[in-house]
């Protein structure tokens, strides 16, 4: 394990990387994945109009807990756009043709995608979403009627994602970081996903949710259930969000 380590750092040490795209003037990779033009999009409820008070930040991180145990109680359409505004919320796009969002990236290079299992949420068909960031808007993806159930399979069983209001899957673009960033991306991708899952944390814990991050998952699985080739795009971690059951 300890050459595993050895080789994987050495290898990704400023001193081994290749020339980057963005060195050689390649244009980058576009800020989101493509979907249909004549897709109907949902669209959110806007920061300016949300009733969610503001909360107290030290209080909110000192009883932050992973959560695994959920009441069969929905999210409103407004926590959920709340949830997504504060992971991945595009707050300004750049003259560097880059976005600047709510959370902390390599570079800018916000190479996720956000895709949602909604099993409990106000005015939304259960089903496979994702999030549409420059929209700040949500489009549902075809998927099977059992998508709750392979998808908790997919994640070796665990309970949390059956009973979830929401679960959501972080999808790695890797072109989008490896543009910049060649061999060191890995290591970015890995941080740029820690930064994300902590704000979903906080924000869930301020309305009251509660949210339990999971790295356990059937790799191939769950990339083919979202359609990705697990080595361009896959999916990288996982938070399933629901009310915290109150015997647990």
């Amino acid at each position: 394990m300890r050459q595993f380590f050895e080789e994987f750092l050495k290898k990704t040490a400023y001193e081994s990387l290749s020339r980057s795209p963005q060195e050689q003037g390649i244009p980058q990779p576009p800020l989101e994945l493509p979907y249909s033009e004549e897709a109907i999009l949902i669209p959110l409820p806007a920061p300016d109009t949300w009733s969610i008070p503001p909360a107290d930040l030290r209080k909110t991180i000192e009883q932050r807990r992973s959560r695994r145990h959920y009441e069969p109680v929905p999210l409103t359409l407004e926590q959920l756009a709340y949830l997504l505004w504060l992971t991945q919320g595009v707050q300004k796009k750049s003259n560097r043709g880059v976005t600047l969002r709510t959370v902390p990236s390599a570079g800018a290079r916000h190479a996720f995608e956000t895709f949602l299992l909604i099993n409990r949420v106000k005015e939304l068909e259960p089903g496979l979403y994702r999030y549409i960031a420059t929209q700040h808007a949500l489009l549902r993806l075809d998927a099977p009627e059992d998508i709750r159930e392979r998808m908790a399979t997919a994640c070796w069983n665990q309970e949390q994602v059956r009973q979830s209001a929401v679960t959501f899957f972080w999808v790695a673009v890797t072109e989008r970081m490896a543009w910049r960033y060649v061999e060191r991306s890995m290591r970015y991708l890995h941080l740029d996903a820690g930064h994300v899952c902590q704000n979903l944390y906080l924000a869930a814990e301020s309305i009251g949710f509660g949210v339990c991050a999971i790295a356990a998952f059937h790799d191939q699985k769950i990339n083919a259930l979202l359609h990705l080739d697990g080595v361009d795009e896959f999916v990288i971690y996982i938070g399933s969000v629901g009310k915290p059951a109150i015997s647990r």
